[in-house]
């Protein structure tokens, strides 16, 4: 290979790698913190970050068909988190005035969340009296997101969510119900239980409440955040969660929540 072929291969090779570094690392993507007002819900406002996975209706996988049913539940859902969204958002957190709550909406099957979420894991260890996080399923990537959202929500009610979030974040595998009965075992789960709580009206109810809330705060995919007060579309860099953490802790995040 001549010198200028190699060189010229050379130059390609570093414009992709680059490429393929400012898309897995948002880091280093120049961002800058511009917040956009909500008229609603009141007292939010918006930042749009960077890589999105997923674009469709946020109630898939509760019904197959737009029956008179599923529409009564849909108008339920967003009755009930309308009328205290930060209660919706933040409910299940024990949060101290110094913390400022983190709600994060994810799919198992979205690339830009298995990134962002092992780094938000990562955040409430190193900062556990400054943030608490609120995780939340919003299986929008078809049917085998929606059992894994299931099964994780399962989980939750033997206490294992965490566990079970973390292994099918990093899992390679499709989910289906003799996937999920092994990884159950795996864990040291009941797996008879957990099938059985997938299908229960606790967890519909639970899905339908974070699809809701997706459409209060018009997420168009996922990974979605809210942090305090500030609502956050796509991936985002932890430099740019710190800040905002920053700005919600000064300005107290909670005036949402009174004006709600």
């Amino acid at each position: 290979m001549d010198s200028k072929k190699r060189s010229t291969l050379l130059t390609i090779g570093a414009i992709v790698a680059g490429y393929a570094t400012l898309r897995t690392i948002p880091s280093l993507l120049p961002e800058k913190l511009e917040l956009e007002h909500l008229t609603s819900p009141v007292g939010f406002r918006k930042y749009v970050a960077g890589e999105t996975s997923g674009g469709f209706d946020p109630f898939v996988g509760l019904g197959t068909t737009e029956s008179a049913e599923v529409a009564a539940q849909k108008a339920a859902a967003l009755k009930r988190v309308s009328a205290d969204p930060c209660d919706a958002l933040y409910g299940d957190l024990d949060t101290a005035a110094s913390i400022v709550p983190l709600a994060s909406f994810s799919d198992y099957y979205c690339p830009f969340c298995r990134v962002q979420t092992k780094r938000l894991a990562g955040m409430t260890e190193d900062m556990p009296d400054q943030v608490a996080v609120a995780w939340h399923e919003l299986p929008l990537l078809g049917d085998s997101s929606n059992l894994a959202a299931k099964a994780a929500l399962a989980a939750k009610r033997q206490g294992a969510y965490v566990m079970f979030h973390e292994r099918l974040m990093k899992s390679a595998f499709q989910a289906t119900e003799e996937y999920l009965a092994l990884l159950s075992d795996d864990l040291g789960v009941d797996s008879a239980q957990l099938i059985a709580d997938m299908d229960s009206a606790d967890i519909a109810r639970e899905l339908e409440n974070s699809a809701a809330l997706a459409r209060v705060f018009a997420f168009v995919g996922t990974p979605a955040l809210v942090i305090g007060r500030t609502v956050v579309q796509g991936q985002i860099s932890d430099k740019m969660i710190r800040q905002i953490i920053d700005l919600e802790r000064e300005e107290g995040w909670d005036i949402a929540c009174s004006s709600a």
